[in-house]
């Protein structure tokens, strides 16, 4: 016989006396740390339990009593809901804010390191920004309909969503419309996901199939698309099994105007979600890296080349190295289109023992290193054996940006010149930086 759970405490009036890195208010209630969703540093909440644990316990704000000068509406009708966000009910500014917060305290507790200058944040807008999403689909029997959108908050249920205010419009003001063409099909109960990619123009929609769809099914699929102006593909297995349905394919793309490139992606590639950020992201590298006509950079995780091709605009010699070839193919596709000849490309796995790579027998004047969110700590004590005497380093999250920052200055002698936040996904918790080190 199971354990009969036991009853959540009654609600409770709390002090909110700080913010956690994932957005959560902190208090304390008989000398136990309690996390507060939708709570602000300042504020006096009543608080819903959610969770008791022995070290700590999780709850809700159900009503402010007294609210934060940083307290705005939520623009989204299914904030606190749907898990897509937590922080639409902070000021934009105090969200930036928030964040280069959350930096310098990892750079301090974790790197033992403090930046010589703080650069300003990097901000774009805060609405319809996201290019690039995996949504989840389902047939809900009791709802007696289909939805399409993210997960509950702390639940593994869809939410029951009919937009979405951070989504690109052409995908975040039509989830009912997906929803009733998913409804439509007679495998609706088999189509799990719908992933989105937006460059420039056209919207590319790949869904996700369990079973193989009917005539009936690709003609759904078909009139959705010249509807609404999709491209939709169709997923039957691996990535490998993606392919557009008939007439349906298209070239994404990405500009670049400073630097007069052309960005071709394919739809699953991984690609900045916010294209505003991600030019205002590059302009920001380069200025700090600052690359000469008579100098050669090293671009380490490079993916498609978003940083190696504008680098080559102004550096003497790129060289590009990533893991996925796939990437590396479609990097130098994108040089050869823009017609640069200064970059070349090479596929190695950065995490594995890089001792007898030929890449490494080279001289480096400067580095950008743009890793995944295990960061870098695996290429770090090549660097000064290459000759690099600065790098910029964008960072995707900070802790491992901290504890690299701590290699780079206390073990390896660089200085840690400056470094910023990026607002890469407004109205989350998520921490996009940048940091600049020298060699003395």
């Amino acid at each position: 016989m199971s354990k009969k759970r036991k009853p959540l405490p009654p609600e409770i009036e709390l002090e909110i006396e700080g913010l956690t890195h994932e957005g959560r208010g902190l208090a304390h209630f008989d000398g136990k740390a309690i996390f507060v969703d939708y709570a602000l540093p300042g504020e006096r909440v009543r608080m819903r339990y959610t969770r008791v644990q022995r070290r700590f316990d999780e709850g809700a704000a159900v009503a402010v009593l007294r609210a934060s000068p940083d307290r705005v509406a939520p623009r989204c009708p299914h904030f606190g809901v749907c898990g897509g966000c937590n922080l639409q009910h902070v000021d934009p500014a105090a969200q930036i804010r928030i964040k280069q917060e959350t930096l310098a305290d990892v750079f301090t507790r974790i790197g033992k390191v403090s930046p010589a200058a703080w650069l300003p944040p990097l901000v774009a807008g805060h609405w319809g920004y996201r290019r690039k999403a995996r949504l989840g689909a389902r047939h809900v029997i009791k709802k007696g309909r289909t939805l399409v959108g993210f997960r509950e908050r702390g639940t593994p249920y869809l939410a029951d969503l009919t937009r979405c205010e951070v989504l690109h419009p052409s995908v975040g003001e039509r989830l009912q419309v997906l929803a009733e063409a998913v409804g439509r099909l007679s495998i609706r109960d088999q189509v799990p996901q719908i992933e989105m990619a937006v460059g420039e123009a056209p919207c590319v929609l790949i869904f996700r199939v369990m079973a193989p769809p009917s005539a009936a099914d690709l003609g759904v699929l078909q009139g959705l698309g010249e509807d609404w102006g999709y491209h939709i593909y169709l997923q039957e297995g691996g990535v490998d099994s993606i392919r557009p349905l008939p007439g349906q394919g298209v070239e994404l793309h990405y500009d670049l105007p400073r630097y007069g490139l052309r960005m071709a992606f394919e739809p699953t590639d991984f690609t900045q979600v916010n294209l505003e950020l991600n030019r205002l992201m590059l302009d920001q590298a380069l200025d700090l890296l600052d690359p000469q006509p008579d100098e050669s950079v090293l671009d380490l995780f490079c993916g498609l080349g978003n940083f190696s091709l504008p680098l080559a605009r102004r550096a003497a010699a790129v060289l590009g190295i990533e893991a996925d070839a796939g990437l590396i193919a479609r990097a130098a596709a994108n040089a050869q289109r823009n017609g640069i000849t200064n970059v070349r490309f090479e596929t190695a796995d950065l995490y594995a023992d890089l001792t007898d790579a030929p890449w490494l027998r080279g001289q480096y004047h400067k580095v950008l290193l743009d890793p995944p969110r295990s960061g870098a700590l695996a290429v770090l004590d090549w660097l000064p054996r290459l000759g690099v005497q600065r790098i910029c380093y964008v960072s995707c999250y900070p802790s491992t940006l901290a504890r690299d920052a701590d290699r780079l200055v206390n073990a390896l002698g660089y200085r840690l010149v400056s470094a910023g936040v990026m607002d890469m996904f407004p109205h989350t918790a998520h921490v996009e930086s940048m940091a600049l080190f020298e060699r003395p």
